[in-house]
């Protein structure tokens, strides 16, 4: 059986301490494959970007475990954190986070360059999310769209096999919105990387393989 791009076991997170506690995940159990697209889906506060950010090693858990490609994070250092990160993920938010002073181009070579890469793969990556056109322009040249995609190039850069989004269409017109799920989906679909994104947006779990749904931390059927 191939083992799961991402994994938890008894997940638990819990923020702050004594009557102020919050309990943000409670003992979740999660699995995402390669080669699908998976919609992590729940009310604001139900522990979506929580869980979202201990798989992408941002977050250490109160309990349970976490794997990444079979490997668990249990024990491993900060440093080693960062550089599975860096070497095996891409992250793509709802506010691109885009560098203003920067075109295209120069915002995916920033990432290209952290990960030791050719800072001529920036045009192979923004071909491949249809932005061949847009090398020389800057964010506000460009449609929320666009950034968005500039945004999934970026997350492309030393070609990861995982991708984690959190709210990637939020910002977007219902059209644009559908165009950035389907290029997600055909990440997963077409070049084998499992795709996490946490949404509100119908219109992710419309297309995605598998939609999870999440309320006060715990998973639902």
């Amino acid at each position: 059986m191939t083992r799961p791009a991402l994994e938890t076991r008894d997940l638990s997170m819990v923020y702050g301490t004594g009557d102020t506690a919050v309990r943000a995940l409670d003992a979740v159990d999660f699995q995402a494959s390669a080669g699908e697209i998976l919609a992590l889906m729940g009310p604001s506060g139900s522990g979506k970007t929580t869980l979202l950010m201990l798989l992408g090693c941002l977050l250490h858990p109160t309990a349970g475990a976490v794997w990444v490609e079979g490997q668990p994070l249990a024990g491993l250092s900060n440093h080693a954190l960062a550089q599975l990160r860096l070497r095996r993920m891409g992250f793509i938010f709802q506010s691109y986070n885009l560098f203003p002073a920067l075109t295209a181009a120069e915002n995916i070579q920033v990432a290209l360059e952290l990960k030791g890469r050719d800072l001529g793969e920036a045009t192979e990556l923004l071909d491949r999310v249809g932005l061949a056109g847009r090398l020389r322009n800057y964010p506000r040249q460009l449609s929320g769209g666009e950034k968005q995609r500039v945004a999934i190039a970026r997350a492309l850069a030393g070609d990861p096999p995982i991708l984690l989004a959190d709210e990637p269409t939020a910002a977007l017109d219902s059209v644009t919105g559908r165009t950035v799920v389907k290029l997600l989906a055909d990440l997963a679909h077409a070049q084998g990387r499992a795709v996490v994104v946490v949404t509100h947006d119908p219109r992710v779990g419309e297309l995605a393989d598998r939609v999870v749904r999440i309320e006060d931390g715990r998973l639902r059927p």
